[in-house]
């Protein structure tokens, strides 16, 4: 089905002509992770919990260079001169961004250094060049000759050899060897196989130490190379790194979406070299060989003398030391569903109930579904599937329901980035459980959290559902904070129905009661939200905006919150990462503040909440969780919803408890200043943490009768400060 562009009326906004009301999207990324980077120096955090957020800087930094940074070099090649939102072109924004990505990488290596060194004091070593002890050499010598020599295939470079193709990601060695006999010089490649680990743990009690002792892989063979190369002398050695474009492009007239997604994977690993990462020290040879072969200029090469790689540092993360670590937390199962000795449907038809997640378990999800499963009244299940991760027990119990005869129908997002593969497999499993696999649009992605089970009951059917901000992942669901929110009213049941037969039959929904659809309505339903405050501040009334969400990137969205701006319609913003909109600016956006959360969990709900003509917080207050962002993508490009909270509980729940907190939160909040910089918010009075909050405290919606209401805190509005 063709995804026609939609055409919207904007606010007129004054001096837009050369882009100077907004930030640059990818500049504006780069800034998020320079947050993230900055918890990787937080003193506060535990040692290891720190290497984590510098894993993760790393992490981040890649999946920028291969889909971002690769999406502009491609633009910049075909001469592509489409400006930026902030109206640069996208050599100069390359440009921009490798200046930065310089500035980040040496910051990188400096937490690095700091960081091991700390470890060192911890009893944590990693080895690489330093002396080792006799009992951990013998130990790693004959870890080498069983489990990586075996693994390892040298390579001479030569016109008798053709240069071997680094998927990637994929790291390697470059030795510069003498031949003994003849003294002749030739170059060996050794690509490290992604299926050997980053690091090898020395165990502790080789040398009576109990001390832990990492060596990475690269090193490991460095030291023990002229095992590799008997008969020649090691002149010098060097490692590196590939990153390649990893965006996959679908044509609308692919006539077979499977087929047409498991040949561009395949694409994907031998995508254009983006970056090259090499050792200071390389030798000069072999770097000229490499950007040959590889086909990279000068401007793709990173040269470091510390570590390469910094994601694999979250295998050292994993060691065994709860003391460097935040303490353990486990999640709470709703006492509303334990009421109910544990039956969902009793709980939801009782009453809807949001979870929040990861503070309050993600078994309930499951949980939903597995009953629905095994429950011989239910008639039909239906789910939508964008990540699902790879152990997956809501694709169990859906393949468990289709086992039981249950009617049941996916629709499985085979354009979830880096999960195509994953997803690819799911669809086949479920579809061998006679599950009904639906693969939505060509050329949008669902991107909408839904499920629905249909149950008879009585002389007629109930549909019970789900909507969430957040995927069906068990993994994500841990770190990830995001909103369940379970009901069985019958006009979202309906609206659920039409969402679900718009993707499986392209069947655009009519008469919608209350749940707003990208790219239908939605943006038209933000727009007029945002007008309705505009019109009361006009009137004198009280008005207010209130936004969580995870990137602001939109040109529509941002021009319509200025206009609010101008207006006198206060606007406070939750944004966790991207945001184009520039707050704090006189006759723009003064009226506008910006604040991104980067703490223990990932902040990843959406919830949008409007004033309505009542002072913000407040009962009468306009409420909505939705699956999407302020992004053109997730407006005009995804199928999204946006799902209004009228419950009384509920509402209360997610506005006065989750939205407030955020916007009370000191200790995790960063300001977003006008010349686009991010500043720690002032936590000299009382401060709060909405993390520590939420951990402690249980939610409105979840915690039962067996609760009395004191049991959660109150937070009020005043100055900024979370009073309880």
């Amino acid at each position: 089905m063709s995804s026609a562009p939609i055409i919207h009326d904007l606010p007129d906004v004054r001096g837009d002509s050369n882009g100077d009301n907004y930030f640059n999207r990818e500049l504006s990324w780069l800034g998020f992770n320079e947050r993230v980077l900055a918890e990787a120096e937080n003193p506060q955090y535990p040692l290891l919990e720190r290497l984590r957020f510098l894993s993760i800087s790393g992490s981040n930094l890649d999946e920028f260079m291969m889909i971002r940074v690769a999406g502009l070099v491609g633009q910049a090649q075909r001469g592509i001169d489409k400006v930026a939102i902030d109206g640069r072109t996208p050599t100069q924004q390359l440009a921009a961004i490798r200046a930065k990505l310089a500035e980040l990488s040496d910051r990188q290596q400096g937490i690095w250094q700091t960081l091991r060194e700390a470890l060192a004091q911890s009893d944590i070593h990693i080895a690489d060049e330093q002396r080792i002890k006799p009992e951990a050499h013998d130990w790693l010598a004959n870890f080498f000759l069983n489990e990586i020599l075996p693994v390892i295939t040298p390579q001479a470079l030569d016109p008798a050899h053709p240069f071997p193709f680094v998927q990637n990601e994929g790291m390697g060695l470059l030795f510069t060897l003498t031949r003994d006999a003849d003294k002749e010089q030739i170059i060996e490649m050794i690509l490290i196989p992604t299926a050997l680990p980053r690091f090898v743990r020395v165990p502790g009690d080789v040398a009576g130490t109990g001390e832990a002792m990492y060596i990475s892989i690269a090193s490991l063979i460095q030291r023990y190379a002229k095992k590799l190369f008997p008969g020649f002398t090691i002149e010098g050695d060097g490692l590196f790194r590939v990153l390649r474009d990893s965006d996959i492009e679908i044509e609308e007239e692919a006539e077979d979406l499977v087929r047409t997604f498991r040949s561009a994977i395949q694409r994907r690993r031998r995508g254009q070299v983006i970056q090259l990462e090499l050792e200071d020290d390389f030798d000069p040879q072999a770097e000229a060989t490499l950007l040959e072969q590889l086909g990279v200029n000068e401007a793709a090469v990173i040269k470091t003398d510390g570590m390469i790689g910094i994601d694999g540092l979250s295998e050292i993360v994993s060691e065994d030391r709860p003391d460097l670590k935040f303490d353990a937390y486990s999640p709470r199962y709703p006492e509303r569903v334990r009421e109910h000795d544990g039956d969902v449907f009793s709980a939801i038809r009782e009453k809807d109930i949001v979870i929040h997640h990861p503070y309050e378990s993600f078994e309930v999800v499951v949980d939903f579904i597995r009953q629905a499963a095994n429950d011989p009244d239910v008639v039909a299940i239906k789910q939508t599937l964008y990540r699902a991760g790879s152990q997956s027990a809501v694709i169990n119990a859906l393949i468990e329901a289709a086992e039981n005869g249950v009617s049941v129908t996916a629709v499985v997002e085979l354009k979830a980035r880096f999960d195509e593969e994953q997803n690819l497999k799911w669809a086949t499993k479920l579809e061998r459980a006679g599950v009904q696999v639906i693969y939505g649009f060509t050329d949008w992605k669902t991107h909408a959290k839904t499920a629905m089970v249909v149950r008879r009951e009585g002389d007629g059917f109930r549909t019970y559902c789900h909507f969430g901000t957040g995927n069906y992942h068990p993994i994500t669901a841990k770190i990830y904070t995001d909103m369940s929110f379970f009901t069985a009213d019958p006009r979202l049941g309906r609206d659920a129905a039409r969402m679900m037969n718009f993707v499986t039959g392209y069947v655009e929904p009519k008469d919608m009661e209350l749940i707003k659809v990208a790219p239908l309505d939605l943006r038209e339903e933000l727009y007029h939200r945002i007008d309705a405050e505009i019109a009361n501040a006009g009137k004198g009334l009280p008005s207010g905006i209130w936004l969580k969400c995870n990137q602001v990137t939109d040109k529509g969205m941002i021009d319509r919150l200025y206009a609010a701006s101008d207006a006198g319609v206060p606007a406070d913003i939750a944004c966790r990462g991207i945001c184009c909109l520039k707050p704090g600016v006189p006759d723009l956006s003064e009226n506008i503040r910006v604040k991104s959360i980067i703490g223990r969990f990932l902040e990843h709900s959406r919830i949008y909440a409007f004033a309505n003509g009542h002072p913000m917080p407040s009962p009468d207050a306009a409420v909505f969780i939705s699956s999407a962002d302020l992004m053109g993508r997730n407006l005009d490009r995804r199928v999204e919803s946006l799902i209004p909270l009228l419950n009384r509980t509920v509402h209360d729940q997610v506005l006065q408890q989750v939205l407030l907190a955020n916007m009370l939160d000191t200790q995790q909040s960063w300001w977003l200043n006008a010349d686009g910089t991010y500043s720690r918010v002032d936590t000299s009075e009382k401060s709060f943490n909405c993390h520590r909050y939420f951990m402690t405290n249980p939610s409105l919606s979840g915690r039962g009768g067996a609760l009395e209401a004191g049991a959660v805190p109150k937070l009020s509005l005043r100055k900024g400060r979370a009073d309880g």
